[in-house]
């Protein structure tokens, strides 16, 4: 006799059979019991999850031959019930949407709905993959499917419900499929293995019932070739051997080395991975999976039950994730999954992939260019080493209300230094360079930007600084990203005192304006300005950079 995949053989023949969609199941049984069941129902869901094996479910409640009546409880046992679970019952039609889409297909349809069923009470269409019916097909299917034959019901089955007309779906109950809990999966797989007498691990039914991606057939497809290898019990190595999955205890090793920051031992795990055969993409896939895991512990706490592991799994996912922090597991699955899409057409995949797994082990000695531009401008290039590791984050604990005045009194102090004292506005304009320097040496971007200003009013309480039209990025630069209070720290312990600062953008005499080229292209001069300008040397040399394009 024929092998039946498991697939088949453990279909759900009841409503109290179905696992993952126990809502649905309810309001049909309710249904059937009040006698308002309706002329066509509209199923939606990805694969695998039940849709097919409902509808068969609730034409065999309809169409039972042991009851007088419609009843939510079938007998499996009639020829009706038998013939509908292989698809072979005369009155209950099993069309394939995608075979027969086209306008004749749905005519036939029609021409023969007419007719009465031979045995049953209910002539019943189930259309699987409905989404493929031609636009003709669909009108076609209108008229019966608004005023359709007492003695007919449709069924419609889909994937993608937005291919289908609203004028078709409007004409039915629509029940949307969810995805199956990876428990309940769990929970099915080893229902089955205890029926087969099967013997099993733990860990291989957690492995396997995530890998099923929320689809009870898929689930059991997958059981099924794990089953071929013929080895017992099975194992979590033999579901990864058998499935050509990474294995999980060496991608965890892995992330492990990236949380150390030691590029040499994650690059050396990668190429363990490569060897055993494992794509760029599949080990892309598990890293995503594995630090998704560490993200929802870390968020949500190490018993999070959002996270399907076994005891031995958990406790090791919580040691690796103690040395990140969320921002960089965050970080490291969106840099993957940008990354997952590159290196399918790319022409060197490891290259690319390995590169991204050194940046995320070694992502601590980065800095943002705000950062770069400050060190080269003070001549610091020390670069501060920060812990990802959660246990040297800085602890804030509550103190006593500190009054504005106090913060701004604090946070000016910081900037004492070099003290330049000016009396009224003029004296502040004769020692303006004096004091732009001094805020370059403090911060490049904001001294830089300052540099194209001056000063049009002081009372030593206030100072007000004026832009030329044509550098009016300049106060913008000095606006943004919280640099204007920087700013009016800086000047205030430069000026010594608390000094409020207002940027404006107006034509001033003497305000300096930078060379604007004239025509389409940049003049030679404006091009020498910049190449002369010292920041810009630092940066080329520091960057190894050119410059590509000079604007205003």
């Amino acid at each position: 006799m024929a092998y039946t995949v498991l697939a088949r053989r453990y279909r759900s023949q009841s409503f109290d059979d179905v696992v993952g969609q126990e809502v649905i199941a309810q309001t049909l049984k309710n249904a059937i019991k009040t006698g308002r069941v309706h002329h066509a129902y509209f199923f939606t869901g990805t694969r695998g999850v039940g849709k097919t094996t409902m509808a068969r479910i609730l034409a065999k409640a309809l169409n039972c031959l042991n009851f007088d009546a419609p009843t939510i409880e079938p007998c499996c046992e009639c020829e009706s019930c038998k013939s509908i679970n292989t698809g072979e019952d005369i009155d209950v039609i099993e069309i394939d949407g995608a075979s027969n889409n086209g306008v004749d297909n749905i005519r036939e349809l029609r021409q023969n709905a007419i007719y009465r069923p031979a045995r049953s009470r209910y002539k019943i269409y189930i259309i699987d993959e409905i989404h493929m019916l031609s636009t003709g097909a669909f009108n076609a299917l209108l008229k019966i499917l608004e005023e359709p034959p007492e003695h007919v019901k449709f069924i419609f089955a889909t994937t993608e419900p937005n291919k289908v007309l609203a004028t078709i779906q409007s004409r039915c109950q629509r029940f949307d499929f969810r995805a199956i809990d990876a428990a309940a999966i769990a929970s099915q797989l080893k229902r089955v293995l205890t029926s087969e007498d099967i013997a099993f691990e733990e860990d291989a039914i957690i492995s396997l019932s995530r890998l099923a991606n929320g689809s009870m057939r898929d689930a059991l497809s997958l059981l099924d070739q794990v089953i071929s290898v013929g080895k017992v019990p099975i194992s979590l190595e033999i579901v990864e051997t058998a499935l050509g999955e990474a294995s999980s205890e060496k991608i965890a090793h892995l992330v492990e080395c990236m949380g150390q920051n030691d590029a040499a031992l994650v690059l050396a795990q990668v190429d363990k991975l490569l060897n055993e055969g494992l794509s760029c993409v599949q080990i892309v896939d598990a890293l995503i999976d594995y630090i998704r895991d560490l993200m929802v512990l870390k968020a949500s706490g190490d018993n999070s039950k959002i996270v399907i592991l076994t005891p031995a799994q958990r406790e090791k996912a919580v040691a690796v994730a103690r040395k990140f922090d969320i921002a960089a597991l965050v970080y490291n699955i969106t840099s993957l999954e940008k990354m997952r899409w590159t290196i399918k057409n790319a022409d060197n995949p490891r290259a690319l992939m390995e590169a991204a797994m050194v940046r995320m082990a070694l992502s601590e000695k980065f800095i943002n260019v705000d950062q770069l531009m400050t060190k080269l401008s003070t001549g610091n290039f020390a670069v501060k080493k920060k812990s990802l590791d959660s246990s040297h984050r800085v602890t804030h604990t509550k103190t006593a209300p500190v009054s504005s005045k106090s913060k701004t009194t604090e946070s000016n102090e910081q900037y004492r230094g070099s003290s330049i004292s000016c009396a009224d506005l003029e004296e502040l304009k004769s020692k303006w360079s004096e004091i732009t320097a001094l805020l370059i040496a403090r911060d490049g971007i904001i001294g830089t930007a300052i540099q194209s200003s001056l000063p049009i009013y002081y009372d030593k309480k206030s100072l007000k600084l004026a832009f030329a039209p044509s550098n009016a990025m300049g106060k913008t630069l000095c606006e943004s990203a919280g640099r204007e209070e920087k700013l009016s720290s800086m000047l205030s312990g430069i000026l010594g005192g608390s000094v409020r600062i207002k940027l404006v953008v107006q034509d001033v005499e003497n305000v300096p304006v930078r060379a604007r080229s004239k025509g389409a292209g940049t003049s030679s001069s404006d091009i020498k300005e910049v190449m002369d300008d010292s920041n810009v040397k630092i940066l080329l040399d520091s960057l190894r950079a050119r410059v590509v394009k000079i604007e205003d």
